[in-house]
């Protein structure tokens, strides 16, 4: 089956302005499909990461403990984590970065409505570039749909969150507790903008997550719909 992708992508290359429906068409037995069924497939597959993955981002500790989204202090901050540390005041440096998190973690929430529509917006085109495309082919494409509304959604959800679990005091207490050690540099940073965009990475890292897995684990493809789609790629 491998030999025989390579020869479709070969020829889907060589003449570009064939379908992948009339190549679709000449494969093995059994592996015809039609446009609609591609594109179909790829949005379960879709679907399926942002139900898998990105539903365990909300969860309480989804970006705390979890060491692929973690969100980290800016650069500019790590500073006030290490001195603090080194005072013996780690356990208010673990509080203000929790807090980070769950803002992050509370945002994510609003996601998964802005993913549908871009899903439903997917066109044979993109499902076609999609499946003959790299490991995050599909991530990519989601990125390009949906960046600016998911920063949108995001951002109050996150200055709203800093209020509710009382950031701002945290943070306050945090830096000024830094800035009251002798021979540091006053810092005062509005952490909003950062921890939305690293809330954003977190969001398309779970996807590509589980978009290499459908795309390298036969296992991973739960629906006969997914297993004949991605069979043209094995």
């Amino acid at each position: 089956m491998r030999k025989n992708f390579g020869l479709v992508v070969l020829v889907l290359f060589m003449a570009s302005c064939n379908e992948l429906q009339q190549v679709v068409n000449q494969l093995p037995s059994g592996t015809t499909l039609g446009n609609a069924e591609i594109a179909n497939g790829l949005k379960s597959a879709l679907e399926k990461g942002i139900s898998k993955q990105v539903s365990k981002l909300t969860k309480t500790d989804g970006f705390f403990k979890n060491e692929f989204v973690k969100i980290l202090l800016p650069e500019e901050l790590q500073k006030v984590d290490k001195t603090l540390r080194d005072v013996g005041l780690g356990n208010l440096a673990d509080e203000g970065l929790k807090v980070l998190n769950r803002a992050a973690e509370d945002a994510v929430s609003e996601a998964t409505p802005i993913f549908v529509d871009a899903v439903k917006g997917m066109t044979f085109q993109d499902a076609k570039s999609i499946l003959l495309g790299e490991d995050n082919a599909a991530t990519n494409f989601l990125k390009q749909r949906t960046r600016t509304a998911l920063y949108d959604k995001f951002n109050p959800v996150i200055k709203s969150s800093f209020e509710k679990v009382g950031a701002d005091q945290i943070w306050n207490n945090l830096i000024n507790r830094y800035n009251a050690i002798p021979l540091t540099s006053n810092v005062n940073p509005d952490l909003t903008d950062y921890v939305t965009k690293k809330a954003l990475n977190g969001v398309y890292t779970m996807i590509a997550i589980e978009e290499k897995e459908i795309r390298n684990n036969v296992g991973s493809r739960t629906t006969e719909l997914l297993r004949k789609v991605f069979a043209l790629q094995d």
